[in-house]
């Protein structure tokens, strides 16, 4: 028999939309926790999403089973209220006051179940943004990521909901961080993550570099040179290299690599800082240098020197990246038209265990009469014990 899963035997009441509250529940499901995720009578909003956000249902509803229940109506909320009187965290990321409206919040659900971590995912923590409503793309201006990531004068978004994943891992810390709580307690308690704060601790480091240099820091297009050769360079028959020469050995292995020796040599380019001094004349030497190879040809030249590189890859490359494709492999998933395609797992690995991929994503209702059973198994055993 295959050794459990690390989550194996913790059960997962999901209240989700989107990427946030998914994200959170697609790890724990992965890591092996019972996650059922309550679906209104229409069905998550995503199910039906197109364009960017029309991958967002299969690749973040894997490993979970799906209940169709109006918690409006007085039926659907006596079954959701028995399903979390056996649970073990409930995840929700409606708009701030919904639960406590549908009354499913935490300080109702918890005088039934004191065990209960309740995680909330919302746009903001304690404070006065907290009512406000919040996106990921909203976060990003808010603090600054998008003015770090776009040119000066151009934010941008970054390009994946990476504020909506981060803060959906946030959850994820602090419920594993309850459970252990629990084992030393007997309680569950209530816990939260939010966008903003999220996409903050991201920016973070740029806050403490301008308290360090005590000037703010520059857009990263324009960021200052912490190093002599770390950019893209076109090379022949289209196609760049991203190239980064971050210490001495990085150095000289590369001017050997590329046929460099005059600068291998010289003294002013021995260290770092000669060589970040010297930026503009290295930058045309070595353009010249990769100019007239493929990209294949220069990646293979840095792979044989050790040297940190990348073609500028897009996302369809992945598909078939031998590195994702190798080991624990990709994940072959449904999606909403009955095709599939190989997705990433989580980017983890625990000892022998394979977090991979258990169910599918499911189908708008799929586990209904599953779990009704269940839950009448589960009351005519507590019957009997009476």
């Amino acid at each position: 028999m295959p050794t459990p899963l690390p989550l194996a035997g913790i059960r997962v009441v999901e209240f989700s939309h989107t990427v946030m509250g998914p994200s959170c529940g697609v790890i724990l499901a992965d890591l092996g926790a019972e996650v059922i995720k309550v679906e209104p009578p229409e069905g998550e909003p995503t199910r039906r999403s197109a364009g960017f956000a029309s991958g967002f249902f299969p690749y973040f509803n894997r490993n979970k089973r799906s209940l169709n229940a109006d918690v409006k109506s007085e039926a659907g909320r006596a079954l959701v209220l028995e399903l979390l009187a056996g649970a073990d965290v409930l995840i929700e990321n409606y708009a701030p006051g919904t639960m406590d409206r549908l009354g499913l919040g935490y300080d109702a659900l918890a005088a039934d179940n004191p065990r209960l971590i309740y995680c909330a995912l919302k746009g903001f923590l304690t404070g006065p943004y907290e009512q406000r409503p919040a996106l990921d793309e909203i976060v990003q201006y808010m603090t600054g990521l998008a003015y770090m990531t776009g040119p000066p004068g151009r934010p941008l978004r970054a390009g994946a909901s990476v504020v909506d994943i981060l803060g959906g891992a946030f959850g994820v810390i602090a419920i594993l961080a309850a459970i252990h709580e629990r084992e030393r307690t007997g309680r569950g308690q209530f816990v939260k993550s939010a966008l903003f704060e999220s996409s903050a601790f991201l920016v973070g480091q740029h806050m403490a570099g301008e308290a360090v240099v005590g000037e703010p820091a520059a857009p990263m297009p324009a960021r200052g040179a912490a190093w002599g050769i770390y950019e893209t360079y076109p090379t022949a028959a289209g196609g760049d290299v991203f190239i980064g020469v971050t210490s001495d050995k990085h150095w000289q292995r590369f001017c050997q690599a590329f046929g460099l020796g005059d600068l291998a040599g010289d003294p002013a380019l021995r260290d770092n800082a000669g060589r970040v001094a010297a930026k503009a004349r290295l930058k045309e030497r070595v353009a010249a240098a990769v100019a007239p190879l493929t990209a294949h040809e220069v990646c293979a030249r840095c792979e044989r020197a050790d040297i940190p590189f990348s073609p500028v890859a897009t996302p369809s490359d992945l598909f078939e990246d031998p590195q994702l494709n190798a080991g624990i492999g990709m994940m072959d998933t449904a999606l909403s038209d009955g095709r599939r395609a190989k997705l990433p797992r989580l980017p983890i690995e625990m000892g022998s265990h394979r977090l991979g991929l258990r169910r599918q994503p499911p189908v708008l209702g799929e586990h209904n009469l599953e779990i009704l059973a269940e839950l009448q198994g589960a009351r005519a055993a507590t019957d009997a014990r009476r």
